[in-house]
């Protein structure tokens, strides 16, 4: 079995809190920050199984950015990182 870390986020929505991995665009929450992590990992285990049934989670780690190396999949790191300002 592979391994792989991802990075979470949680923000505070009004009464509860919100867990994000944006590496893989999933979310949960929780009534706590701990609770919303943990509600996280179950649904990115579940994300990640599903994946490997249905023979797709080599392709969706790939296009997230992934690079497999032995028995990890790092996240390709970018060349810069920076943010932008638009109108809207």
């Amino acid at each position: 079995m592979s391994r792989i870390s991802l990075e979470i986020n949680v923000f505070k929505k009004r009464n509860v809190y919100v867990a994000l991995c944006p590496e893989l665009n999933v979310s949960s929450f929780g009534d706590d920050i701990e609770s919303a992590k943990e509600s996280l990992r179950v649904a990115l285990e579940a994300f990640l199984e599903e994946c490997e049934a249905m023979g797709t989670l080599q392709d969706i780690l790939e296009d997230a950015g992934f690079v497999k190396e032995k028995e990890s999949w790092i996240l390709e790191e970018p060349v810069i990182k920076e943010k932008i300002a638009l109108s809207c």
